[in-house]
C-alpha cells in the first residue's frame, strides 16, 4: 500500500511538471514578436483561356503566306441533282487573281474545258470546248453558288489551307486526348475549330449559321499534311455545305507548289458570245 501511494504521488508531481513545462512553452510563443512578416506562397493559377488565345493567334499567325500558288486538284462533287469527278488546275496571284481550269463541272455548271477567273469584284467563266461562250458575273456569285459567303480573301484561304470565319471571340475550348476544340462566335457563324494537340494543325472546322432560321452548315475537314517549303500543306480537303440541299466537294491535291510563276492563265477570246 505504501509503494502504491508512493507510486501515485511520482506520477502527479510528474504530471505537474509536464503542464508547467508546456505551458511555458505557450508562454513563450504568446510573447514572441508579433511584427515579423510571414510571406504565404500560393500556387499561381493556370488561364486556360488565355493559353487558348494564344494557341489561335499562333495559329492564325502561322498561316500559310505566299506571292503565288499552283496546283492540281483532283476533285469529287456531289449535290442533290448530280455528282461529277475531275481534275482542277489551279494559280492564285495573292490578293489579286484566282485561275481555275477544269474538266468536268464546277459550281453545278457542267462543262468540259471551263475555265474561270476570280478577282477580287467578279467572276468570269469561259467554256471553251463545244458551245463557247463567256459570263460576267460579280463576286457574289460565289456565295450563290455555294451559299456560303465567300469573299476572294476567303476562298484564296481555303484554297491555300488557311483556317476560314476565324475571330477572337472564344466562348469555350476543350481539351481532348487528340485535339484541342476551340468555339468561337463571329457575326455569321459559330465556328467550331479542331487543332491536332501535338503541333496544333487544323483538322476540322465546322461553321453553323448564327442566325438559327437558317439552319446553315459549313464543315471543313483537313487531312494528309505534306511539307510545302517551311509550312505543312493539307492535301486532302473534305466540305460539306448543307441548308436546304447538301453538296459534297473533295479536294485531293496532286501537285502543289509556291512562289513560282503561275502556270494557269487566260485571256478571254474576243469571237466569244456572251451568255
Amino acid at each position: 500500500m505504501k509503494y502504491l501511494k508512493i507510486l501515485m504521488l511520482i506520477t502527479i508531481l510528474a504530471s505537474c511538471k509536464t503542464v508547467k513545462k508546456v505551458a511555458t512553452i505557450q508562454e513563450a510563443i504568446d510573447k514572441k514578436d508579433t511584427t515579423q512578416t510571414v510571406v504565404i506562397t500560393e500556387t499561381p493559377k493556370v488561364d486556360s483561356a488565355a493559353i487558348v488565345r494564344n494557341i489561335m493567334d499562333k495559329v492564325v499567325t502561322n498561316n500559310i503566306q505566299f506571292k503565288t500558288f499552283n496546283a492540281k486538284i483532283k476533285i469529287d462533287y456531289e449535290s442533290a441533282e448530280n455528282s461529277d469527278s475531275y481534275t482542277g488546275y489551279l494559280s492564285i496571284a495573292k490578293d489579286s487573281l484566282i485561275f481555275i481550269r477544269i474538266r468536268g463541272s464546277f459550281l453545278g455548271i457542267s462543262a468540259e474545258g471551263l475555265q474561270v477567273k476570280i478577282s477580287k469584284d467578279s467572276v468570269v467563266l469561259v467554256k471553251k470546248v463545244g458551245d463557247k461562250y463567256v459570263q460576267y458575273r460579280t463576286i457574289d456569285y460565289l456565295k450563290e453558288a455555294t451559299q456560303i459567303p465567300f469573299d476572294f480573301s476567303t476562298l484564296q484561304d481555303l484554297l491555300i489551307g488557311n483556317p476560314v470565319f476565324v475571330t477572337d471571340n472564344i466562348v469555350s475550348y476543350r481539351d481532348g486526348p487528340t485535339t484541342l476544340s476551340v468555339l468561337m462566335v463571329g457575326e455569321i457563324f459559330k465556328h467550331l475549330i479542331s487543332l491536332s494537340n501535338d503541333d496544333f494543325k487544323v483538322v476540322h472546322s465546322k461553321l453553323d449559321d448564327v442566325d438559327i432560321q437558317r439552319n446553315r452548315t459549313c464543315a471543313i475537314s483537313f487531312s494528309n499534311y505534306q511539307p510545302m517549303g517551311t509550312y505543312q500543306f493539307a492535301t486532302q480537303r473534305k466540305i460539306v455545305v448543307a441548308e436546304k440541299s447538301k453538296l459534297d466537294i473533295n479536294l485531293d491535291f496532286k501537285e502543289f507548289a509556291l512562289n513560282e510563276p503561275l502556270k494557269y492563265t487566260f485571256e478571254v477570246p474576243k469571237n466569244y458570245k456572251r451568255k
